[in-house]
């Protein structure tokens, strides 16, 4: 039986050190891809075990390199753990690039750690998503991206729409409503209502706030919405609000988080209410989420299709950064979860 081709046999029949044979066939990045192709080869004349490995290796090479950057927000978040995961599948999942994937958070909400965070990753990538507050210096760092060739997608809440190159999200005004009529409808009497939004700084929040306002003005006269309550996004601001309104509001019957901060009004619930007492509805599908529905505590979570943005984001990046044109709105239907659904 003659013996099987080894990496020794790959060096000598290439003229390449053993190393780099080795470094070749595991797609290791300090090797060219001539010298991948001349291993790819070498291997498919003497019948190495891993040849077709080779050939995929190969292939890779020939791929033109994209480097796509993400600026999210929050990493103890639950959800963006899981958005950041999405991003990296999606890329991954593009066999017509060799795809790089940067993905950076803000060390903080300050519009300086936004700016900072934002201007690190432009100089490093072909095109740049992020999700960031509105504010003029962050709008103006953005067109000068797009002055300097580097296309910028805004994501979830779009905080630049005359200088990006699209927006990718839920259509919030809808959001909004949506929360509006699951709240009037899974009660059995009307009353007050009350939201509670991240800041002024998020467009997107702001936005589900008229589409809740505008669905009872328009189809639940009866229930009343009480001042918007701002949480920062904070678990702890909404635990500490929500008591409160639970305190001064005994006849409170429902509760709409429009942002983050909904494990705190979650954990007010189970403190001072029986469930189904208030009605709640909360953004995004997380294991608290999850266990406050199945609990009652919680009518609804209207969740991000995380998947499928995270791979039409990255198609358009990809068409940004080779000349394509620009790319507007692009709303995805919410994924709607109910106590029956889990």
């Amino acid at each position: 039986m003659s013996k099987r081709p080894t990496i020794s046999d790959l060096a000598r029949e290439t003229g390449l050190g053993v190393a780099t044979v080795d470094r070749a066939l595991n797609g290791r990045s300090n090797v060219s891809a001539r010298a991948v192709a001349r291993v790819a080869e070498a291997a498919e004349r003497l019948g190495y075990h891993a040849s077709g490995l080779a050939r995929l290796r190969v292939e890779a090479k020939a791929r033109p390199v994209k480097r796509l950057g993400f600026v999210l927000q929050k990493p103890g978040q639950a959800f963006y753990r899981n958005f950041a995961t999405e991003l990296e599948v999606a890329v991954a999942a593009r066999s017509d690039v060799n795809g790089k994937t940067k993905i950076r958070f803000p060390d903080s909400q300050a519009i300086e750690a936004y700016e900072s965070v934002i201007g690190e990753v432009a100089d490093e990538v072909d095109a740049l998503a992020v999700v960031a507050p509105n504010h003029p210096r962050l709008v103006e760092l953005v067109g000068r991206c797009r002055a300097n060739g580097l296309p910028v997608f805004t994501l979830l809440n779009d905080f630049a729409q005359d200088t990006r190159a699209g927006y990718l999200g839920m259509d919030n005004l809808k959001v909004g409503r949506i929360a509006a009529w699951m709240l009037t409808t899974g009660l059995r009497q009307p009353g007050e209502l009350a939201i509670f939004v991240g800041s002024g700084r998020w467009y997107g929040h702001m936005m589900r706030e008229t589409g809740f306002q505008s669905y009872l003005r328009q189809n639940a006269p009866a229930f009343t919405m009480l001042d918007t309550m701002v949480n920062l996004d904070t678990r702890q601001v909404t635990y500490e609000a929500t008591l409160d309104l639970l305190n001064r509001r005994p006849d409170l019957r429902g509760i709409y988080v429009a942002g983050g901060g909904m494990e705190g009004a979650i954990a007010a619930l189970r403190e001072v209410r029986p469930a189904g007492r208030v009605g709640l509805v909360v953004n995004e599908l997380t294991p608290e989420s999850r266990a406050a529905l199945v609990d009652r505590y919680a009518l609804m979570a209207i969740a991000t299709p995380l998947a499928e943005l995270c791979r039409r984001c990255v198609a358009a990046m990809l068409e940004a950064s080779s000349g394509g044109a620009s790319f507007g709105q692009v709303f995805l239907p919410p994924d709607l979860h109910v106590p029956e659904s889990i």
